[in-house]
């Protein structure tokens, strides 16, 4: 950019000097004397008689220039008869010759020589005032400090691993923090705040963290910050104050402080909208993500919401893994694949291991398989905890995937090939398998082909081909494509430079460092029932920018989960601003939430217009069809709106056309819609004066009301009558019991009555016995008196008991006392 402005300079310089020699006139002499641009060829610039002018590199010597100017002075001359003015213009020509060509020179070389003058006077204060400054003393630590210092770092290492015990990383800290270490004492108030592996001890670790900002410890600035946003510890919510200390936690080069601070300038969050400062405070976090990736991918990094999990539960990644377990120990290679894949990367339910995923790899290279191969070959070459690097293993299993023409090893074949890792350097070997892996579409064979692209190693640079390998690459989420591309857009590389598309690409970056971590943490916590503990968690990473986090937390608040709290409406005001926010990085779920909290006033004023523009840009965006269906209803209902059941209709349809699990309340909407609709189409009818009748049944309400009452009980009774059961036969008595049975001489009177009772079929108590009933009724048949009484069907009834008790009589043995029914 420097030279393109001297070069400019230079050249309207030139310009004004041709366009002043046009005014005055063509010179017929060279002077070798002469102060500022003369026109000799023995000065060029300043003052003085006949000094040599030094050339610089790359540019012609004087006296070349001088022996031009001759020939063509020999060349331009005219006969003697040609009149004055032709002959002075090749003069002219030849005056003008050496001055074109010495002055570009000359003025450069007075510009370097201000340029190295002003380079020595700047070295030269520089040196003055370094002079000045006081010798800082070289503090030598004290064996105490030493032994601290160690087991911070110890335990620090062992936090960053995700297979150590972390409460002896506690216990290092603990003795660190006994000997004053300021860090670790700020590590272990970050522990009782969030419940990390120790009991909640808000007011302890805001007296801690008073007590390290004190002392300027960019940790506990960033632990101010986050209490006072926060509103835990004692600490009123104040977000002016936590901002003051963001920033100079941000200042002293705090990660998460950095990443709080580009979030708040991108939305613009207490602080006026400012990509550029955003842009520098990504940046920097992103930067450092990206050289702590060497050959992997980064961390995976599971966003689970757990809204989106109430509602969508599935299959448990445990059962899922039990399953492809069986499998594998079956011999099924893709299964031994597929768990390899699982514990190379680590999952939501399943923790990083590279000794199983090399287990399984194992299995299936021995099997044949190309991918066992290639995966083998990563592992060797990236190393880990369980295993050691070696190139010379990772070649091998490389060479092995390549020659199946897999590009996994391809990739890492060029990937050797380009760093020297075992083997000789050679970037045409390298260009030549990335080309191979990119073709294929594996994402790490188009990140490397795009650097070399970029950075021109090996080939000519190209950022246009760079741009479409970065792009390629970020399809499948690699970190360092997103990061190269956040540079291209920042400088202008082979694009027109973005400010909102490098602050993009930065904060992806910055939220896939190691820190991420706390996110699975956090669901972790949840999952075990340790709501407040997931929540903390959750609330310092919304601070910082996760969307996850901001909905999360948010979802936990709404839920009444939160014990940290006892005000609910200050449980509902902090749910708001936290949907809000999540709503702001466009998650559709939470554009929902947003609108139910002002369409019920939840934690802010009730504001149907609001919670219709929240709906209506998640159903056009997102389609939502939660949004779809609140949308319609309020169309339905007029509700910051205007009443439409038409649209409201559609609505409906569309929330049921969008997600199957709407229809059961679409249907019952719809047909409530209906009835609406009937009801209206009545009071536009010749019978909407029974819509008018309110004054009448208002002032009568109670005989209305006992009309009805009667009118249901009357219903209930009619419903309740016992219905007419068809005859059943006589249940015949056992011929030893009729036997068996005492004979009782009763009145006629009574017998009447006795046979009364044997007709309606039923046995009153202390009525006489069958025989006894059957012997008179038979006799009875000659009685004027019952003949009168008994109807036609009784006496048959009788007989047939007659002709029974007869038979029965017959039987009986010698002595019996009966009545002789013939008597």
């Amino acid at each position: 950019m420097k030279a393109n402005s001297w070069m400019c300079l230079l050249a309207l310089l030139l310009a004004w000097q041709l366009r002043a020699e046009e005014l005055q006139g063509p010179n017929t002499e060279a002077t070798g004397t002469g102060t500022g641009l003369g026109t000799g060829t023995g000065t060029t610039l300043g003052s003085g008689t006949g000094t040599a002018t030094p050339t610089l590199p790359n540019e012609p010597s004087t006296q070349t220039e001088a022996e031009e100017v001759t020939t063509a002075e020999s060349e331009s001359r005219v006969p003697a008869d040609s009149n004055e003015r032709k002959a002075s213009k090749p003069k002219d020509s030849t005056e003008f010759a050496p001055r074109t060509k010495v002055m570009p020179a000359a003025l450069l070389e007075r510009l370097w020589n201000d340029s190295l003058l002003r380079q020595q006077k700047l070295k030269a204060e520089i040196e003055r005032l370094e002079a000045k400054r006081q010798p800082t003393e070289v503090v030598e630590l004290t064996p105490e400090q030493i032994e601290a210092q160690t087991m911070y770092d110890n335990a620090m290492d062992m936090l960053a691993k995700p297979r150590t015990d972390k409460r002896v990383a506690f216990t290092l800290l603990k003795k660190a923090a006994a000997f004053n270490h300021l860090k670790a004492r700020a590590e272990l108030a970050w522990a009782v705040l969030l419940g990390h592996w120790m009991d909640f001890d808000f007011n302890h670790a805001a007296d801690e963290f008073e007590s390290l900002a004190n002392e300027g410890v960019p940790e506990a600035h960033m632990g101010l910050g986050f209490l006072y946003s926060a509103g835990v510890g004692g600490k009123n919510v104040s977000q002016p104050l936590a901002l003051i200390h963001y920033n100079l936690a941000s200042l002293g080069d705090n990660t998460l402080a950095q990443m709080a601070m580009g979030y708040r300038y991108l939305y613009g969050i207490n602080v006026p909208i400012s990509c550029e400062k955003a842009l520098i405070q990504y940046k920097r976090v992103a930067k450092k993500v990206a050289s702590k990736i060497t050959f992997a991918n980064g961390p995976v990094v599971h966003r689970v919401r757990l809204l989106d999990e109430l509602e969508n539960p599935g299959s448990h990644e445990t059962e899922i893994v039990d399953y492809y377990q069986l499998l594998a120990d079956k011999g099924d290679v893709q299964s031994q694949v597929g768990l390899g894949q699982l514990y190379y990367q680590g999952g939501k339910a399943t923790q990083q291991d590279h000794q199983k995923a090399l287990e399984y790899f194992t299995q299936a290279a021995n099997a044949g398989n190309a991918i066992g191969f290639a995966f083998l070959g990563k592992l060797y070459l990236e190393g880990s905890e369980q295993i050691k690097a070696d190139n010379d293993t990772a070649f091998k299993y490389f060479s092995k995937a390549s020659e199946m023409g897999d590009p996994v090893g391809q990739s890492g074949l060029g990937l050797m090939y380009l760093k020297g890792l075992g083997v000789p350097k050679d970037s045409i070997k390298a260009l030549s398998y990335f080309t191979q892996a990119a073709d294929q579409g594996w994402v790490d064979g188009q990140l490397q082909l795009g650097n070399m692209y970029f950075t021109g190693n090996g080939v000519k640079t190209d950022y246009k081909l760079a741009l479409k390998y970065f792009n390629l690459a970020t399809q499948s989420g690699h970190v360092l494509a997103y990061y190269n591309l956040g540079v291209m857009n920042a400088y202008g590389m082979g694009m027109l430079r973005s400010c909102p598309a490098a602050v993009e690409f930065f904060k992806t970056v910055s939220e896939r460092g190691r820190w991420s971590s706390r996110l699975m943490h956090a669901y972790s916590d949840y999952k075990k029932n340790r709501i407040d503990e997931a929540y903390m968690q959750y609330s310092l990473m919304a601070e910082v920018g996760y969307e996850v986090a901001q909905s999360n937390a948010a979802f936990l608040l709404d839920r009444e989960e939160v014990h940290v709290f006892n005000d609910r409406h200050e449980e509902l005001i902090r749910a708001f601003y936290y949907w809000k926010r999540a709503a702001g990085q466009g998650y559709s779920a939470a554009q929902v939430k947003l609108g139910d909290y002002y369409y019920y006033g939840w934690g802010t004023s009730t504001d149907f217009e609001t919670a219709a523009a929240l709906y209506r840009k998640a159903s056009e965006q997102q389609f939502n069809a939660q949004a779809m269906f609140n949308l319609g209803y309020m169309h339905e209902q007029g509700l910051g709106m205007k009443k439409d059941w038409h649209l409201a209709k559609r609505l409906y349809d569309l929330a049921a056309e969008t997600n199957s699990d709407a229809k059961v309340p679409v249907a019952i909407a719809l047909f409530k819609l209906q009835m609406l609709a009937k009801i209206e189409s009545i009071k536009e009818s010749p019978y909407r004066f029974i819509f008018y009748m309110d004054e009448n049944i208002a002032a009568n309400w109670d005989l209305y009301m006992i009309t009805v009452l009667t009118l249901l009980l009357g219903i209930i009774m009619y419903m309740r009558r016992p219905f007419p059961q068809p005859d059943q036969p006589a249940q015949q008595p056992a011929a030893d019991e009729i036997a068996a049975a005492p004979v009782n001489l009763a009145p006629v009177g009574a017998e009447a009555a006795a046979v009364v009772g044997v007709v309606d079929g039923e046995a009153a108590e202390g009525a006489p016995t069958a025989a006894v009933v059957a012997s008179q009724a038979a006799g009875a048949t000659t009685s004027s008196s019952c003949s009168a009484e008994i109807s036609s069907t009784t006496t048959s009834n009788a007989d047939a008991a007659s002709q029974r008790a007869s038979s029965s009589a017959s039987a009986a043995p010698e002595g019996a006392n009966t009545l002789d029914p013939t008597g």
